[in-house]
C-alpha cells in the first residue's frame, strides 16, 4: 500500500495494515513491556540504532508505531511518533529542540494546557516564551526573533475562541529565522487541513480528540514533515555526536527524519512519555470513521452556529465559516472540506446567566473534551482556562460568558432544542 498514493479516506481506514501472519482482518494489539531479541548482538545493534526493531515499550511498541505512522502519513510527513497525551507531544516536540536558555515565540490564542505548561513548567526550565497576538503584523513579530529563539508555536484554529492562523505569515517568520514552524492541528485534522501544504514543520496532535473521535483513550501524535534543516548551524544537538549512542549525529544519520528519531531515542527514552498501547489501538480503530465524523460535524457546526447567531439570547459567535468571523476569508481559503465541529459564543449575561445554561443542558454534556461523537459544552473560563491570570484571560478573549461548543453527531434538531431550553431557563 506504501507505494500507491491513495486519498485521505483510504489511508485512514486501511492503514498500511493488510493481516497479519495469523491472517487476521482486524489489527491486534501489543501490551508486551519487553521484546525477544535474536541473540546478543542483535539487541546491541537495536540499543545501538544500527537496526530498527523494538526494544522496550517506553521506546517502541508495534502498536504505537503504527498509530504514529497512520497519523504520519495523513499528514504527509516522514515519521510520527505516539505518545501519552497531546501535551506530552507539544512537551516532547520542545524538549527536543530547546535547552535552558533558549526562547520560544507562540500565539497568544493557546489552550489553557499548553500556556500553563510554556509559561510556567518550561520557565522554571530555563526555557521561555514571548506570547504574540496571531494578527500582528510580520515586521512586529520579526522584532520577536531573538538571537535564542528556537521555535514558533501555534494553533491551526485557536482553542477556545476559534481563530483562524495565517499559516503563511508564521511559516516564512520561520523560515527566515531558520527554525521550525510547530502547529497544533488538533482542531483541524486532516481531512479539514494539511498543515505541511501551509507550511509546517512539525505537527502535534491530542489524538484524544478528533483521531480517536470517542472520547475513550488519551493519546498525542508528534509528525516530523521532513522539510526542516536542522544543519543549518543553530541546532547543535543535531549535527554534534550524542555520546549515548556512542558519537551518532542526528542530521547525519536519519537525514530529514532527525528531528522524530531524536524524540523517540532522546526524549521518549528519558521521559517517560509512551502511548499505551491499547489507548494506541482505541485511536486507530476511531480514525478509521475520521472522514465520515469530520464531515458530519462540520455540517451540524455550521447548522448550529447560523441559529445562534440569530438567537436574540446570543451576543456573538465564533465559528470560522460565518461570515461574520473575522478570520472568514482565510477559512474559506482553507477549509473547502468543513471547519470542524467547534464553535464558541457569549451569551448576553454575566457568570451566573453562564452557570444556569450549562445546569440546565439536557442532552447536552458539560465536560472538558472535544472531537466526540456526543456534543460537549464548556465553560473555558471556569475550566480549561482556570490557571490563567485575568490579563491571559483577556489576551485570550475568554470572558465570563464565554461558551465552547464541541459539536457531535446527534441529530441538529435536537441539539438546537437543548441549547435553546437551556438558554431560555
Amino acid at each position: 500500500m506504501s507505494e500507491e498514493k491513495y486519498h485521505l479516506e483510504t489511508i485512514a481506514v486501511h492503514q498500511n495494515f493488510r493481516g497479519d501472519d495469523k491472517n487476521s482482518v482486524a489489527r491486534g494489539i501489543y501490551p508486551s513491556t519487553a521484546f525477544i531479541f535474536d541473540d546478543a548482538d542483535h539487541g546491541a545493534d537495536l540499543f545501538d540504532l544500527k537496526v530498527p526493531g523494538n526494544i522496550y515499550t517506553r521506546l517502541t511498541n508495534p502498536t504505537n508505531d503504527d498509530l504514529g505512522n497512520v497519523v504520519s502519513d495523513l499528514e504527509g510527513g516522514v515519521g510520527g511518533l505516539a505518545v501519552s497525551s497531546g501535551a506530552s507531544a507539544v512537551t516532547a516536540t520542545v524538549l527536543a529542540i530547546c535547552n535552558t536558555g533558549d526562547h520560544i515565540l507562540a500565539t497568544k490564542e493557546l489552550y489553557g494546557g499548553t500556556l500553563a505548561l510554556f509559561s510556567n513548567t518550561l520557565s522554571r526550565l530555563g526555557i521561555e516564551t514571548t506570547f504574540v497576538d496571531q494578527d500582528a503584523s510580520k515586521e512586529e513579530l520579526e522584532s520577536l526573533i531573538q538571537p535564542n529563539t528556537k521555535l514558533i508555536f501555534a494553533e491551526v484554529i485557536g482553542n477556545p475562541n476559534i481563530n483562524v492562523l495565517d499559516c503563511e505569515k508564521f511559516s516564512q517568520l520561520a523560515k527566515e529565522a531558520h527554525i521550525p514552524f510547530v502547529v497544533d492541528n488538533t482542531f483541524s485534522p486532516p481531512g479539514i487541513f494539511q498543515a505541511k501544504e501551509h507550511g509546517a514543520d512539525i505537527i502535534v496532535h491530542a489524538a484524544t480528540k478528533y483521531l480517536g473521535g470517542h472520547g475513550n483513550s488519551l493519546s498525542g501524535v508528534v509528525v516530523d514533515c521532513g522539510t526542516f534543516d536542522w544543519s543549518n548551524g543553530k541546532f547543535p544537538a543535531y549535527t554534534t555526536p550524542d555520546p549515548a549512542y556512542h558519537g551518532l549525529v542526528y542530521s547525519e544519520t536519519f537525514g530529514n527524519a532527525a528531528f522524530i528519531y531524536k524524540v523517540r531515542t532522546q526524549v521518549l527514552r528519558d521521559t517517560g512519555l509512551t502511548a499505551s498501547p491499547f489507548n494506541s489501538y482505541l485511536i486507530l480503530n476511531g480514525l478509521q470513521t475520521l472522514n465520515l465524523r469530520l464531515k458530519h460535524v462540520s455540517e451540524n457546526a455550521l447548522k448550529l452556529a447560523k441559529w445562534l447567531e440569530a438567537h436574540e439570547e446570543v451576543e456573538s459567535v465564533s465559528y470560522p465559516l460565518l461570515e461574520s468571523h473575522k478570520d472568514y476569508p482565510r477559512a474559506v481559503e482553507y477549509f473547502k472540506n468543513g471547519a470542524g465541529g467547534i464553535l464558541s459564543f457569549q451569551l448576553k449575561g454575566d457568570l451566573e446567566k453562564s452557570k444556569h445554561f450549562i445546569n440546565h443542558l439536557k442532552l447536552c454534556i458539560n465536560a472538558v473534551n472535544v472531537g466526540d461523537v456526543r456534543t460537549i459544552v464548556s465553560h473555558p473560563a471556569s475550566t480549561t482556562h482556570r490557571q490563567s491570570s485575568a490579563e491571559e484571560l483577556a489576551a485570550a478573549g475568554i470572558t465570563d460568558n464565554f461558551i465552547r461548543i464541541s459539536v457531535g453527531l446527534e441529530n441538529i434538531e435536537d441539539l438546537i432544542q437543548d441549547l435553546d431550553q437551556a438558554i431560555r431557563r
